[in-house]
């Protein structure tokens, strides 16, 4: 059989930090949740617990809404420094 891959423990930094409120008028704290296409990356990637992934998940949500982040991005309009707009 194949051997199984070992994955280093990714942990939840937000959990680190004892964060339990997030603002999602601070754009520029929920980079590190999106991809260069502005999709919010999932918990296998980011690392995050459950908890978290979901406080980030409705903030998110909630700055799409108010126009602080956009939806999606298409392909052509992928910029190199997606994020340098975001402050």
């Amino acid at each position: 059989m194949a051997e199984k891959r070992k994955y280093k423990k990714r942990y939840c930094k937000y959990c680190e930090a004892k964060v339990d409120f997030m603002d999602y008028k601070d754009a520029g704290a929920l980079r590190f949740s999106l991809s260069e296409r502005y999709k919010i990356m999932p918990r296998r990637l980011t690392g995050n617990c459950k908890r978290h992934q979901d406080m980030i998940a409705v903030v998110i949500k909630r700055a799409r809404a108010a126009a602080l982040v956009p939806y999606t991005v298409t392909r052509k309009a992928v910029v190199t420094a997606p994020f340098e707009n975001l402050k």
